[in-house]
């Protein structure tokens, strides 16, 4: 192949997207495929253990997975600058950049494979389109954003808000099991009404629930869970994190 460098790495990341893509969507198939199977009476407990699945998997990622993946990352790119200077095709170059990318497309397929079993196809479909537009806008701001703003501090804010949806999903996967396994309704000890905040059969009320872990029926036990969350991820991983920073200042 005679490509330009330009083409070939253009190539190498549609390939990699577009099978990122297929990833996320024989995800969802699959998932269209076991709902069949799975009964009304078990679908809520394994719902409830897929969320809390998620929040522990979401934390380990971003804090083990990803700094690995951040230290290859740096030694790839080095390696990306050397061979642009060349001008004949590299089937390494090539390789690398479809890997990179489909790595990151098997972390959405891991992620999104709970949410899978409980929509139809055509609903998971189009959420991850329009997700995959939204990640494009955002992708465009964080690179905007890094030209004016400390790149520090941006990957520090989406750190905290990852760590949010975390709480957010175990939280949510706890209440689930305790009720529908247990009859406990934690939204009736302590509870916090806020019936200001939209019904969570709303849009918006379905994010805040989703993604925060706030509803109209919170609690100081609700609140708890996420607080214990908090604290754990903050003793094992953001406290020795700052302690290396203390250490290893640049």
């Amino acid at each position: 192949l005679n490509l330009k460098k330009e083409s070939e790495i253009s190539l190498a990341s549609i390939i990699g997207l577009l099978t990122s893509l297929l990833m996320a969507t024989g995800t969802y198939f699959y998932g269209n495929q076991v709902r069949g199977i799975l009964t009304e009476k078990n679908t809520e407990l394994l719902e409830s253990y897929l969320m809390i699945f998620s929040g522990i998997f979401i934390t380990y990622v971003i804090f083990s997975l990803h700094e690995v993946i951040n230290k290859s990352r740096t030694g790839t790119l080095i390696k990306l600058k050397q061979k642009l200077n060349k001008k004949v095709f590299d089937f390494s170059l090539f390789s690398m950049i479809v890997f990179l990318i489909l790595r990151e497309g098997f972390e959405i397929a891991l992620f999104t494979a709970s949410t899978s079993l409980f929509s139809v196809f055509i609903q998971n479909f189009i959420g991850l389109m329009l997700g995959f537009f939204v990640a494009s806008i955002l992708g465009l701001m964080t690179f905007f954003a890094y030209i004016k703003f400390s790149i520090s501090k941006i990957f520090r804010f989406t750190e905290y808000m990852i760590i949010v949806l975390g709480a957010a999903l175990i939280q949510n996967g706890i209440t689930e099991l305790l009720e529908h396994n247990f009859d406990i309704n934690l939204s009736k000890i302590l509870s916090i009404p806020l019936n200001f905040l939209p019904h969570k059969s709303t849009v918006i009320g379905h994010m805040l629930k989703s993604f925060l872990g706030i509803s109209r029926e919170f609690s100081f036990s609700k609140l708890a869970i996420m607080g214990v969350y908090f604290l754990i991820v903050y003793l094992l991983f953001l406290k020795k994190k700052r302690s290396q920073i203390n250490i290893n200042p640049k």
